[in-house]
């Protein structure tokens, strides 16, 4: 359902929020310092942030800010759970890109609730740039990124076009020369065994969802997950 990061220096509260989030189906990581979070965010393909304001390194207003400034993150949605519960904080909050504001103390099913109608938005105008594939294959087709797992994986710029090729057209066998043709067009000075050097890197540097590019023998390729 979705890679929720918690951001809290209380662990009790991380604790509380895990498990709730867990028994409804997400997958969930933590941090108890701000500043760890952006190392996360190159290593997990995260789909919700859950952060706390007062933390010990750096405020949760300055992440939201920095968050939202990035290109790679600003579009990832953020709840606040604070004990801040001023209107001029909730105000401050929401300013900075904030998608929901929550105070402490709250309920667990209530956070869940809310988790689900954030994810529910934003999915709705992120769905056409991002294909996934049974929660194991993640390519985002603005931000040129692909993850396995969750796990961010480092193409190159024709690996991941002939991925994106084989994944719009998925269960399709296509040619050599058809891949040739999408990555190199009328530009292309390659012979069409370059295809299968290519491949081979993509499905070793994809790990075990490697398996799922099939070859046809005598034809070409296709994404068979």
């Amino acid at each position: 359902m979705g890679k929720i990061l918690i951001v809290d220096d209380e662990p009790d509260i991380v604790e509380l929020v895990k498990i709730n989030l867990e028994k409804n189906g997400f997958d969930v990581i933590s941090s108890y310092t701000g500043r760890e979070i952006f190392n996360l965010f190159k290593k997990f393909s995260i789909d919700l942030v859950i952060l706390d304001l007062m933390l010990p390194d750096i405020d949760g207003l300055e992440i939201c800010k920095i968050l939202k400034s990035e290109n790679e993150t600003k579009n990832i949605p953020i709840i606040m759970l604070t004990a801040k519960d001023t209107e001029i904080d909730k105000v401050l909050g929401l300013e900075l890109g904030a998608d929901d504001y929550i105070t402490k103390p709250f309920s667990p099913r209530e956070l869940v609730a809310r988790v689900r109608a954030v994810l529910r938005r934003t999915r709705k105008s992120s769905d056409e740039s991002i294909l996934k594939f049974d929660n194991i294959l993640k390519i985002d087709l603005k931000k040129f990124e692909v993850f396995v797992n969750g796990e961010k994986v480092n193409l190159t710029t024709t690996e991941f076009k002939l991925l994106k090729a084989l994944a719009i057209r998925r269960g399709e066998v296509l040619s050599r020369n058809e891949l040739l043709d999408y990555i190199w067009g009328s530009e292309k000075i390659v012979i069409d065994r370059t295809i299968d050097v290519h491949i081979k890197h993509l499905r070793e540097k994809l790990g075990k969802v490697g398996k799922f590019i099939k070859n046809v023998r005598g034809v070409g390729y296709k994404l068979d997950l």
